[in-house]
């Protein structure tokens, strides 16, 4: 029986051993999928060595980018981004060779592409981690020039409080890349001015649970185009399945 599984810690509700084991069931393929949960990604090789039927991985917080150091080879998608969070784990002989692939910019491509207009010219994403390098490269992919928001001060990023309704009217694709408004925490959101949204604005939440969070409700309450992230979660499901099977 082939095995597949995901890597993070801590992982808690994960949606991708519900997503994989219900599609091996429906499809009748004789696979399981299972959670490691490993508090250093040192333990990859234990992972590895102790599953011997593995045949891909998919890579969660926090080591999408950690994990690049023990790859032998990465797409140049994935590279470019500087995150990998799909591995397909290669069998040759007694040796085993691990290819890194990048899935969540697919995914998240896809999904917000049919939402934008002529007019969407120029994005904020919120947040600096790993998933908004994917969101940063996704979005330039489709032609749109970005910014980072972060809480700090950091090189090429422009905080919270800078964001005026000016800012709003330009940047009109805003991306939520933070935990805020995640479960259970689902009375927080990213501090921005609301109120000036209207329907050119686009904002799109990589959290699925809950499925409207405060940061969807406030923009929406203006007239914004909100969209969570359970379509791009099921999309890069899809392309994990893909690069495993050698389909690039």
């Amino acid at each position: 029986m082939d095995k597949y599984g995901l890597i993070g810690f801590p992982l808690g509700h994960s949606f991708s051993i519900s997503y994989f084991n219900q599609k091996f069931k429906d499809e009748d393929i004789d696979a399981v999928y299972e959670n490691f949960e490993i508090p250093s990604i040192d333990l990859l090789a234990e992972v590895l060595d102790s599953n011997p039927e593995l045949k891909g991985l998919n890579v969660t917080i926090p080591y999408k980018q950690k994990v690049m150091e023990y790859l032998d080879n990465i797409s140049p998608e994935a590279r470019a981004i500087g995150a990998v969070n799909v591995i397909k784990v290669i069998h040759e002989g007694k040796k085993i060779k691990l290819k890194g692939y990048n899935s969540d910019v697919i995914g998240f491509t896809q999904s917000i592409e049919p939402m934008l207009e002529r007019f969407h010219k120029k994005a904020l994403i919120l947040g600096t981690g790993g998933a908004s390098k994917a969101i940063d490269y996704g979005l330039k992919s489709l032609g749109l020039d970005t910014v980072f928001v972060s809480r700090y001060q950091r090189p090429g990023t422009i905080q919270y409080e800078s964001i005026t309704p000016d800012v709003i009217k330009e940047y009109n694709v805003i991306v939520n890349c933070t935990p805020l408004g995640m479960f259970p925490k689902t009375e927080e959101c990213p501090l921005l001015p609301y109120e000036t949204m209207d329907s050119r604005t686009i904002l799109y939440d990589l959290i699925y649970n809950p499925d409207e969070t405060l940061f969807m409700k406030r923009g929406a309450a203006y007239g914004a185009n909100v969209k969570n992230g359970l379509e791009m979660l099921l999309l890069q499901a899809f392309a994990s399945w893909e690069f495993w099977h050698d389909k690039e």
